[in-house]
């Protein structure tokens, strides 16, 4: 997995400096198009019951994926230019949410790590 990260980040940079494009990418102007495409993400499901997200998502998932995949775009192309290793940091995360939310206090409940 981490090898397909760093093909796919090589290929979105190179696709992005091809076009002069990094002038535009100050971490701020992406951190604003990380949630703007977040957003569009949110937009498919906005107004929508369980059941009619499940029938959604079965006629527009292409459309859900491509929002999707301009996430995970913009994330890629912070975490190269802000030189963060994104799988190191995930991993980190996981490891300290492990901690903060233990199976034995947390399984089957939504309740915040400092309310368990």
């Amino acid at each position: 997995m981490d090898n397909e990260i760093k093909k796919l980040t090589k290929r979105i940079i190179k696709f992005r400096d091809a076009r002069n494009w990094k002038q535009f990418h100050k971490p701020k102007d992406l951190a604003v198009s990380l949630a703007l495409e977040a957003a569009e993400v949110l937009e498919h499901f906005q107004w929508k019951n369980e059941a009619e997200i499940n029938k959604y998502v079965k006629t527009n998932k292409d459309e859900i994926a491509e929002e999707m995949a301009d996430v995970l775009n913009y994330l890629l192309i912070m975490a190269h230019d802000l030189n963060i290793d994104i799988i190191k940091a995930e991993e980190k995360k996981v490891t300290k949410n492990e901690s903060k939310y233990p199976v034995e206090k947390a399984k089957g409940k939504h309740t915040k790590y400092n309310k368990l």
